[in-house]
């Protein structure tokens, strides 16, 4: 065994322990189908939101770790319930009242309110593609549509109707008492209106594998179950995709823990080996609320690689996936600065710690080099005492604390001067507060601009927060006192930077005239 799979075999990193757990379903065994198989489930009701994103990196990275510890083959599929009924409009999209004339047709058949695809379906199935591969997935895509209607799902529904009872023996114990009435795992499309129509069963018949029911108009119906007129209701069909598929492993938010029992079951009553199965915690907005495809709060994919790289997203997605998460705005530059922290550290581990830092994840194992010669958050400050409007004020400064740093060997730093001038201008710069100094904090900002005025000691970051350090502590008691003193004076914010840091980034004559700017109250002033 080598070195990284021995190590790997015992790596307490998530991805690994869940790894592992796959790897014992074929212990005595390797899979008949020839591959351990991974699955996402996504339900195209809304334009793809970020936290089904978050599935499918995962899913990956545990998909990573278990190729590091078997040489059984793999594969991931992101599968599309995209026959789904429209239950509710979304309330981000266009064209409400023409989607509402589309209540409760699979999202295949609902018109695309954008124009621009066959369905809402399909526009928001090409969405999640398009996310997934900005990233560089590997995975197969499948559509509920094309897998009911092509036949691929025809046995186990056929192998429902046979088990039809026993299957609803399962669900029915799950359902209050009005719901059981009217409750059938089977929905019949319509094959004139082609909606979902949600109806008990009058008869089952396995034998000739169809359905008998009346339409809500009352007119009796039978219709196959095969071949794409009738779809199964979501639970069942969780347990039944997992049987036809022969899955292995899927993760799910928390809200489908309390089903988890019931999609087992199912998978199993059908003739399935039950997957192994990963909760994870939701991610809520910045006031706590669930993220939700329908209402479009929290923040998108788009907008965050808007101000970031797609790795730093991918290192938040990272982090504690059982801990529900605040994804807002303001956790972007922590992110970006904890990644490229990690990066540098990861130069000097040895196997056992690579093997849990999160990038070894991200990259699976192809690491790069960081080429942030500055923090972002050290960028965003710079950009807001600068004002800066573009990327190219920022790499004046870069260029004289680094100065061999150029944005060509440096292709990071450079993309992360355009994400800092972006977040600056839609974030930093609305909330910029500026406050004058107390009569003490005058005193101290005197004494450290006088200080800067005869300083001969260059550019260094070390010796300037020395400086910076001596001239408070006397004076401040806690010191931190005198570093929120120097963020909300002079920089117009609650926290910021190591200050001598920023000195030496963005200049020791320039951060004279700042603080004189702030003594003569010319930053107050707007």
């Amino acid at each position: 065994m080598s070195e990284t799979r021995d190590a790997a075999m015992t790596s307490k990193a998530w991805p690994f322990e869940e790894a592992r757990r796959v790897l014992k379903r074929y212990q005595k065994a390797p899979p008949e189908k020839g591959y351990v198989l991974f699955e996402t489930g996504y339900g195209p009701s809304g334009l793809p939101h970020i936290g089904t994103f978050g599935e499918v990196l995962r899913t990956t990275m545990i998909k990573r770790a278990f190729e590091e510890i078997s040489d059984i083959p793999t594969k991931l599929i992101c599968f599309s319930d995209d026959l789904d009924g429209m239950r509710k409009v979304p309330g981000n999209v266009p064209q409400q009242d023409m989607l509402a004339e589309h209540m409760h047709k699979p999202l295949t058949s609902v018109p695309d309110p954008f124009g621009t695809h066959e369905s809402f379906g399909h526009h928001n199935n090409a969405m999640l593609r398009r996310f997934l591969d900005t990233f560089g997935f590997e995975y197969e895509f499948y559509s509920a549509r094309e897998f009911y209607r092509t036949g691929q799902f025809d046995k186990i529904l056929l192998r429902a109707a046979e088990k039809y009872d026993e299957i609803m023996a399962v669900m029915l114990k799950s359902l209050r008492e009005e719901r059981r009435q009217t409750y059938s795992i089977f929905l019949p499309i319509h094959p004139e209106t082609g909606r979902v129509m949600y109806v008990p069963m009058k008869e089952v018949n396995a034998k000739d594998g169809t359905i008998t029911f009346d339409t809500e108009e009352g007119e009796e119906m039978t219709l196959p179950v095969t071949g794409g007129n009738v779809k199964l209701q979501w639970k069942p069909d969780f347990g039944a995709r997992w049987a036809a598929l022969d899955v292995d492993f899927e993760m799910y938010g928390k809200e489908h823990a309390t089903n988890t029992a019931i999609y087992d079951r199912i998978c199993e009553i059908l003739g399935g080996k039950k997957p192994d199965h990963f909760s994870y915690e939701l991610f809520l907005d910045e006031n706590g609320q669930k993220i939700s495809k329908s209402s479009g709060n929290g923040i998108s994919i788009d907008q965050w690689l808007t101000y970031a790289s797609t790795e730093s997203l991918s290192y938040f997605m990272f982090l504690k996936p059982k801990t529900a998460k605040r994804m807002y705005f303001d956790v972007i530059p922590k992110a970006v600065d904890e990644y490229h922290q990690q990066l540098k550290a990861y130069e000097t581990q040895d196997t056992k710690a690579r093997l849990n830092n999160p990038v070894w994840h991200i990259h699976g194992g192809d690491v790069p080099t960081s080429d942030m010669v500055v923090p972002f958050s050290m960028l965003l400050n710079l950009a807001s005492v600068s004002s800066a409007e573009d990327k190219s004020q920022l790499w004046g400064f870069i260029q004289r604390y680094a100065p061999e740093a150029t944005p060509e060997t440096n292709p990071g730093m450079d993309a992360a001067t355009g994400h800092a001038v972006a977040y600056y201008n839609d974030f930093v710069k609305p909330n910029k507060t500026f406050r004058a100094p107390s009569d003490l904090e005058r005193t101290a900002l005197e004494e450290l601009r006088d200080n800067l005025k005869s300083w001969d000691g260059g550019l260094d970051a070390e010796a300037l927060q020395s400086m910076v350090f001596a001239v408070g502590k006397p004076k401040f008691e806690p010191l931190r006192d005198w570093f929120t003193a120097l963020y909300e004076v002079l920089l117009g914010a609650s926290q910021g930077p190591r200050f001598g840091g920023f000195i030496a980034l963005y200049g020791v004559d320039e951060t004279v005239a700042l603080i004189d700017d702030a003594l003569a109250g010319k930053l107050t002033a707007g």
